[in-house]
Formats: C-alpha cells, structure tokens, sequence
C-alpha cells in the first residue's frame, strides 16, 4: 500500500514539473567540445528524466547478474524448505490423529528436507511418532534431548512429565513439573501440577505459597486462584485443630473471606471457636453458612454446640434453625431427629413426614422408623418405613471421582486433584426410585393392638400331704393343670381346703368359702396375667431388661397355700 502510495506520488510530481515547465517555455543552449546544442526547456526536462531512467535500469540489470547464482541458491532452498515445512506439518497432523504410517513417512522426510537444529519440531514429531508406534523409551529419550535445548526445554519437560505420570512415577512427575515452574513460572500445567504434589504430600505450607506465585503470575483466573487456596487454608486448619486451634480458626476465618459459604471452612471455624468456649461467635459462622446452604453436617455441629445441653436445650437451637431456613427438608429432619431425642414424638412425626413429602430420601424414612419403634414399638409400621427407606434415594455424601467419604478431604484419593470432592447423591443401582411419599404416609398400617391370649381353664386340684411328724392341719398345694371340665366339690374336700386355709389365712378363707365353686373354677386374675405377659411376644428391648419377667418365677410366685 506504501509503495503504490509513493508511486502515485511521484507521477503526480513529474505531472506538475511538466505541467509547470509548459506553462513557461524557454531555450536550452549547451556548448560542449565545440559544438553548440541548443533545445526547448522541455525537450531538455525530458532527456532528462529519460537518462535517469536509463541509468537506475542500468544499474538494476548488472545487480541482477551480479547476484543471480545466489537469487536461484536462494529461490532452490527456500522452495525446499517448503516442502520440509508441508511435510512437518502433514506429518504433526497424522501424528495427532494416530496415523503412524504416513507420521513416520513424513518424519523422514521433513528431516531430509529440513535440519534438524534449524528445527526444533522434528524432535516433536519424531517423539510423537514413536509414542503412536509404541517405542516409549525413543521417545522419551528425544524428550530428554529437548529438554537439554534451552529453546524447547518446557516442551521436553512436559513430554517427560506425561510420560512418568502414565508410568506412575510420582515422584519423577513431580520433579520435572518443579522444574518446569522453575523455569517458567507462566506455565499453567507446571505450577498446577507441582501445586497438587504438594497437596498430596500434605506440605500445605508450601502449597499456600505455590498458589500465592500462581495468583500472582495469573496462571488461572483469580475466582478459581481464591478457590483452591480457600480449599488449602481449609486443610491446613483441620490439620492443626487439635494442637493450635488459635491458628486453625485464623486459616479457616481467611478461607471463609476467599470463598463465602465453604461449608469444610466454616465447619472448621465454629470447632475451633467451641474450643475456645467462644460459642456464639461460632455459632453466628455456623448461621451464615446456614443461610447459603442447608447443609446437615452444619446443622449437627449447631445443634450439639454444647456438650451440657439437654435435648430440650438442643430442641431449641434446632427450632431456631428451621426459622431461618423454613420449608426446607434439612431443617425439618434436623428439628424431627432432635424431638426424638426429647421424646416429643408428636412434632418429630409432622416434621419428618413434611420432610418426606418434600423431598423423599433414605434419611427421612429411616427417622420415621426411628420415630415408631420409641413410641409405638409396632413391627409393621417399623417395616413399612423400612421398606420406603430401601426404595428411596440415597443421603447426599462427599464425592470425588466416584469415591464416596463420610468426611470432606482437601484432594481426591484416586486422582489427587486438588478440591474434587461435592456434595450429591451418589448414585446407586438399585435404588432412587421415584416414591411418592404421600402414597407411602396413607398406607402406614394402624398401630396394632395388644393380642388377647385364650385363657385355658385351670382347676386347683387340693392334694393332701400327709406326714409322719403330727402337723396342726393339712396343707393343700395349688396345681394348675389344663382340664376340659372342672371336678364335682365334694364336701369333704371343700371342708379340708376350709379348715387348712383357716390355719394360713383367716380373712380370705370367708370368700372363699362362700363361693367354693368360683374357687375350683377359676384361676386367679394374677395368675392370668402372668400367663398373658408371658405368651405376648416382646419387642425393642434387651432380654436385661426390667420389663422382662421370668416364666418361671412368675409361675412360682402364683401358687397359693390353701
């Protein structure tokens, strides 16, 4: 564009010096060597410009053939390197695409065409090829040459760096990536794999400092910078609970202010102010995490913030909880589980079938299970929600690539990345069904009444004991005995049964006397009762319980004297 620029220019200014020379005509008189020449201005302006002409194309021919065997050497090589440039280029893309055959063609060509100092992507494609091609050890030792070159030593060092992470050695992986983000601190693969070496070995000290360095380059965006080292705050804290809760409660408190609602940091944070017998301060932390995410570990530790309350006391604080989250399912299992444990089984039901009709899951129906077997003890209901439970969802829990853990962890066990645990449902075969709680809440069976037991007839059959030593009267022993029809009361033995129960009970031995019948007839009501506790199966408690009568002594302590 300059040069046409120029060259419009510059016809425009011999145009004017003609147009300008016209407009003011003279003579030109020249005597040279004894001859007298004489011409128009014009024609003078003219030859002129026309021996200029002549003399710059002059000029340009004898350059020309001064400087043609180098203008073709030149034209021949570089036509060559053209060609070597099209075949490292034909042959990176089969490379890429898994073509071995036409890579390995193209690798010896380009190589023929081009140098391989001059360069550098022949070791690229000749170690790409041999990687298609199976031979590792070729290629990891062109990716030891690059790594040797200053000019290709970061593309060395990731060749080496994948290929001791496909052979699993950590350690070869994790010096070649140190050294890389020693040389290149830019380098986002670099500092990020170094950054999750450290996180794997635990040095969170040196990890904190890593993503300061990595924050500070703007290797990755600064959201996703203040993520992971609210995620390392997170772990350094749980690590030093226990010994300095001053610090872990700083970390945490800082991991809070990086990413606002990290349940692990905010979790971290109100143990560490319990400790310090600060607890509203961590119970406002455990609040404001509340009021982002209803989540039930948040709600377990603000419940039994306190070690010395009652349940009633931690009724209370799970109450205040469903307040600020009202109609959620957290909330109300959370309120539900704590009237169980103050036995106020009337709100531990309503909240706990509104929490399955919310949001049916495993947790809620075994609750409901929990609420009947305390209150009613009646095994059908128990089964009923027992059965509602199997078919249910799943709890959510922490996941990491498909590894489930009761407990958050600042890296994944499989992978070692670094903040790869979530919080879902996982998914289970067999299970999450879509049940409709309403369905399930109408069909609970009604409570069962206590079973009557048929009382078999008992006849008191007197036996005299007779002795050798003289005894004041004789005594009867009661037996029971199953018989289909009570005997005939003679009057001798209704006498003798009188007169011995006259000897051990005065007052009794009237009303029994008075309606004999009645006495041979019926068991006593003690009797009975005993007999119904004993056949009525028993359940939800140890056989060491009190409420647990022995057949035996019960059996021992109904016979009477007569």
């Amino acid at each position: 564009m300059i040069r046409i620029l120029v060259f419009v220019l510059l016809i425009l200014a011999l145009g004017s010096g003609f147009a300008w020379l016209a407009d003011r005509p003279g003579e030109l008189s020249v005597v040279w060597m004894g001859m007298r020449i004489e011409m128009s201005l014009m024609v003078a302006a003219t030859v002129l410009v026309a021996l200029v002409a002549v003399i710059f194309f002059a000029i340009w021919l004898v350059r020309t053939l001064m400087l043609s065997p180098h203008t073709i050497t030149r034209y021949f090589r570089a036509r060559k390197r053209d060609r070597g440039y099209q075949a490292l280029s034909t042959g990176l893309i089969a490379a890429g695409a898994g073509d071995a055959t036409l890579a390995r063609k193209m690798t010896a060509r380009a190589r023929g065409l081009i140098r391989a100092d001059q360069e550098p992507l022949i070791h690229l494609l000749e170690a790409q090829t041999a990687l298609i091609e199976g031979r590792y050890d070729d290629a990891r030792r062109k990716f030891e040459q690059m790594a040797d070159d200053p000019e290709t030593r970061e593309l060395g060092l990731r060749g080496l760096y994948l290929e001791a992470s496909r052979l699993g050695a950590s350690e070869a992986a994790r010096q070649y990536a140190e050294r890389a983000a020693a040389n290149a601190p830019h380098l986002a693969w670099a500092a990020l794999a170094t950054l999750d070496h450290k996180s794997q070995a635990g040095a969170w000290d040196e990890a904190v400092h890593m993503i300061d360095q990595i924050r500070a380059a703007h290797v990755i965006d600064r959201k996703e910078a203040d993520r992971k080292k609210a995620v390392l705050l997170t772990a350094r804290a749980q690590s030093r609970l226990e010994a300095d809760p001053r610090g872990a409660r700083d970390d945490a408190q800082t991991a809070l202010k990086l990413s606002d609602g990290f349940v692990p940091a905010a979790l971290v944070a109100a143990k560490a102010l319990f400790r310090e017998d600060n607890l509203r301060k961590g119970a406002s932390i455990l609040e404001k995490a509340w009021k982002q995410e209803a989540h039930p570990e948040i709600a377990k530790l603000y419940v039994r913030a306190r070690s010395g309350d009652s349940a009633l006391d931690r009724l209370k604080r799970a109450t205040k909880l469903e307040t600020i989250r009202p109609n959620n399912p957290i909330s109300l299992l959370t309120t539900a589980s704590a009237a169980l444990d103050a036995r106020e089984f009337a709100t531990a039901r309503a909240k706990a079938e509104a929490a399955a009709r919310m949001a049916p899951s495993e947790e809620a129906f075994l609750l409901l299970a929990d609420i009947e077997e305390a209150e009613t003890g009646d095994v059908a209901r128990i089964r009923h929600w027992m059965s509602q439970a199997l078919k249910a969802p799943r709890d959510a829990t922490w996941i990491a690539d498909g590894v489930a853990s009761a407990d958050w962890q600042p890296v994944s066990p499989v992978t070692g990345r670094l903040d790869a645990f979530e919080w879902k449902t996982p998914v289970v075969p067999g299970s999450g069904e879509v049940i409709d709680a309403e369905a399930a809440i109408r069909s609970l069976p009604p409570v069962k009444p206590a079973a009557k037991v048929q009382e078999p007839q008992k006849v008191a059959t007197p036996v005299v004991v007779t002795a050798t030593a003289p005894v004041p009267a004789p005594v009867i022993v009661e037996k029971k005995v199953e018989a289909p029809a009570a005997p005939v009361a003679t009057p001798e033995v209704l006498q003798t049964a009188a007169t011995a129960e006259k000897a051990v009970e005065p007052k009794p031995v009237a009303r029994q006397a008075a309606k004999p019948a009645q006495a041979v007839t019926q068991p006593s009501k003690a009797a009975a009762k005993v007999e119904a506790e004993v056949v009525d199966p028993f359940f939800g408690r140890p056989p060491d319980d009190p409420g647990v009568r022995d057949p035996q002594a019960d059996e021992k302590a109904a016979a009477r004297l007569y």
